[in-house]
């Protein structure tokens, strides 16, 4: 049976970060152009960076839940083998789409984290073309939470696929039963 306190801990990390990811979507900074007066160039100002540690935190928090769900599972490669079941057969397909999502939720998150914190120093003199202020593409965020959603879903059922093929583990020479002939005592 699947531990069910591994699971509600689990759901919590991920809902946590699911939280920040949207967090970091709605927060992502923005910039306008200003101009200087005084010395007559252009230059771009930021508003607040609060999304980048909204993004790095919630790259943080699911990855703590897929190392809680790992470690639990002992990564599907360690431990006794498993029974040849349909159980065995989800748990491995479960598996690889559980680290695929995890992968681009992570990838998305650090982009986002790290293209929202990259403020152009750039600034133009003498010249008509404003400077470009670079910031995270809307929806960059947002795909990093879409990510996490599939991946929390995903990852409890891989974890509940795993411990029902690991209950019914694969016992080789009937199942740890006594492998000789039964024999009477001698006298």
């Amino acid at each position: 049976m699947a531990s069910k306190l591994l699971l509600i801990a689990v759901f919590v990390l991920d809902l946590i970060a699911f939280g920040l990811a949207v967090a970091a979507e709605q927060r992502r900074s923005t910039a306008k152009i200003v101009q200087d007066s005084e010395i007559n160039y252009n230059y771009c100002v930021y508003d607040s960076d609060i999304a980048t540690g909204y993004g790095v935190g919630a790259f943080l928090f699911l990855m703590a839940s897929q190392a809680l769900i790992m470690v639990a599972s002992r990564c599907f490669c360690c431990g006794k083998a498993l029974n040849p079941s349909g159980s065995r057969a989800w748990a491995v397909i479960l598996f690889i789409v559980c680290w695929l999502f995890f992968l681009i939720a992570e990838i998305c998150l650090l982009a986002g984290s790290a293209r929202n914190a990259y403020h152009t120093k750039y600034r133009t003199i003498f010249s008509e073309l404003p400077p470009s202020c670079e910031t995270v593409r809307k929806g960059v965020f947002g795909a990093g939470a879409a990510f996490i959603f599939l991946t929390a879903i995903v990852n409890k059922f891989y974890y509940i696929s795993y411990s029902n093929a690991r209950e019914n583990s694969f016992q080789p020479y009937g199942g740890g039963r006594e492998a000789g002939v039964g024999m009477g005592a001698h006298k």
